[in-house]
C-alpha cells in the first residue's frame, strides 16, 4: 500500500514559480513510475508529466514542456514537479499519481496508475 500527499500548491501571479512536492509513504514507492495530472474545473483529468522509477526517462505534456521539470528522489521517497513560467491556464488541482504495476512504459492516462494523492491547488492570476 502506498499513500501520496502533495503538497506546495498555492496562489502566483502569472509568470511566477511554484515547486509541487509528492512525499510517499511505502518502501516500494521507488520501483514505481510516477506521475502529475491535473484538473481544471469542468474539465477532465490531464496528464502533465511523468518519470520513471529510475528516474532516468521524463515525459511531457506538450502544454508544459519547457516550463515544467519533474524530478524524484528515491531516497526521500518524493517527486517534485518544478512549475516556472506560470500561465492562468495552468490553474488547476494537481495530483501525482502512482503506478504499482510497473509498465513497461511509463504511463500517461490516469487509467493506469492505481495509487492517487489528494490534490494540491495551484492558482495562477493575470
Amino acid at each position: 500500500q502506498v499513500q501520496l500527499v502533495e503538497s506546495g500548491g498555492g496562489l502566483v501571479q502569472a509568470g511566477g514559480s511554484l515547486r509541487l512536492s509528492c512525499a510517499a509513504s511505502g518502501r516500494t514507492f521507488s520501483s514505481y513510475h510516477t506521475g502529475w495530472f491535473r484538473q481544471a474545473p469542468g474539465k477532465q483529468r490531464e496528464f502533465v508529466a511523468a518519470i520513471s522509477w529510475s528516474g532516468g526517462n521524463t515525459y511531457y505534456a506538450d502544454s508544459v514542456k519547457g516550463r515544467f521539470t519533474i524530478s524524484r528522489d528515491n531516497a526521500k521517497n518524493t517527486v517534485y514537479l518544478q512549475i516556472n513560467s506560470l500561465k492562468p491556464e495552468d490553474t488547476a488541482v494537481y495530483y501525482c499519481a502512482a503506478d504499482s504495476k510497473i509498465h513497461i512504459l511509463v504511463p500517461t492516462t490516469p487509467r493506469e496508475y492505481d495509487y492517487w494523492g489528494q490534490g494540491t491547488q495551484v492558482m495562477v492570476s493575470s
